[in-house]
């Protein structure tokens, strides 16, 4: 059975609300009760179907023009599921949690324990559920679904990245969400067969790993951080992705995560900013039509390593919210790199996108623009 069923059949079962308006999975309790004024309607159309579990996947079929996209979840399941709850720091929040900080948005029967996980895995599964619009999106403008695989799932069975995944996917997008606690990387054998995908015609690879909040040993930055970004949800520290890091450094993808955030929003709403786009440097227009991505508190900075500018552009930044100090801040910045694109090079026929996972996700709402982002992906 194909994921997307399961989306359909979660759909059904009432978790509807996940992809139609923002949810809380780590979101400040100011953003709790808004929607962004320009939000679009996030109606979904969507049938029953049956779930199995232990599914194969049948291969989808090469069409031309038509892009194959498969999101590929970095993290150990088990591993950050089972994390000791009496550790503050680097590791997701509960589902018990959620609900003391949201309360009432989840007091639904549909958040139930006998409904849904109340454990760290609840929330795993918030991130599976708030990507079933992007999925559907691109699904009516492609034709094929979007596969949806985990390094480590619930059964504990391990996927690493090889022609399994990459034999029909021509858009591969690694979501870097696991702690670096939980030391996962990528395989030598991995970066191999990424770089034999990406000498293909067509393919794209998109890197999105997420904060790196509280790196500093000095716990006074730690707590200006955490005041800046504003999430009672996410610790004073919490660093991602092993797994996202050692990839980008295995394919020469000059960029680091850095920091944790807060976006500024446009004055008197609670709307994110427009984005800075660098629309001479899009010749492929990346974001033709697009001016904002979603709102969410904490996003990474990706600082360019190289003083290459042909190897890597900067294609849009993001505004700071100046209202709250930070380190980055401090040191004069007032905008960060949200989004970078590496054409192609030598042997390496496709692109390479940087960009943060959670402009996938309708976690923290959806909009117009942030849909003509992802039609774009399908179809320049």
């Amino acid at each position: 059975m194909r994921r997307r069923d399961f989306n359909r059949l979660a759909l059904g079962a009432g978790f509807g609300s996940i992809v139609s308006r923002p949810a809380l999975a780590q979101m400040s309790t100011e953003e709790v009760p808004s929607t962004p004024a320009s939000t679009a309607s996030q109606t979904v159309t969507v049938k029953n179907s049956p779930r199995t579990y232990n599914q194969v996947t049948a291969p989808r079929k090469y069409q031309a023009g038509k892009k194959r996209f498969s999101v590929y979840w970095t993290w150990s399941y088990p591993w950050e599921s089972n994390r000791d709850l009496s550790k503050i720091d680097n590791r997701f929040s509960t589902m018990t949690e959620v609900r003391r900080t949201a309360w009432p948005s989840y007091e639904g029967p549909e958040w139930s324990e006998r409904m849904f996980l109340q454990g760290i895995a609840g929330t795993l599964e918030l991130f599976h559920l708030s990507i079933v619009r992007f999925q559907n999106v691109i699904d009516e403008v492609t034709g094929h679904p979007v596969m949806d695989y985990q390094r480590v799932d619930q059964a504990g069975q391990g996927l690493l990245l090889d022609d399994r995944v990459l034999a029909d996917t021509d858009t591969l997008m690694v979501f870097g969400l696991d702690h670096l606690a939980m030391e996962q990387k990528a395989e030598p054998e991995e970066i191999e067969a990424i770089q034999k995908f990406l000498t293909r015609e067509g393919t794209c690879l998109i890197v999105g790993p997420h904060h790196d909040v509280g790196a500093s040993d000095d716990l006074s930055q730690r707590q200006m951080e955490y005041a800046h970004h504003g999430d009672p949800l996410v610790p004073r520290q919490q660093r991602f992705t092993g797994y996202g890091r050692s990839l980008m450094k295995g394919l020469g993808i000059p960029v680091e995560n850095r920091w944790g955030l807060h976006p500024a929003s446009v004055a008197g709403t609670k709307q994110i900013a427009p984005l800075t786009a660098m629309k001479d440097l899009d010749t492929r227009g990346w974001l033709n039509g697009v001016t904002t991505f979603n709102f969410h508190p904490h996003l990474p900075h990706y600082a360019v390593t190289t003083d290459d500018t042909k190897a890597i552009k900067v294609l849009a930044r993001q505004s700071i919210d100046m209202s709250r100090p930070h380190p980055f801040t401090e040191a004069g910045n007032r905008e960060f790199n949200c989004f970078l694109w590496m054409p192609p090079s030598g042997s390496r026929a496709g692109d390479i996108l940087v960009a943060d996972s959670t402009i996938f996700t309708t976690l923290f709402g959806s909009s117009e623009s942030l849909n003509r982002f992802w039609r774009n992906l399908a179809t320049v």
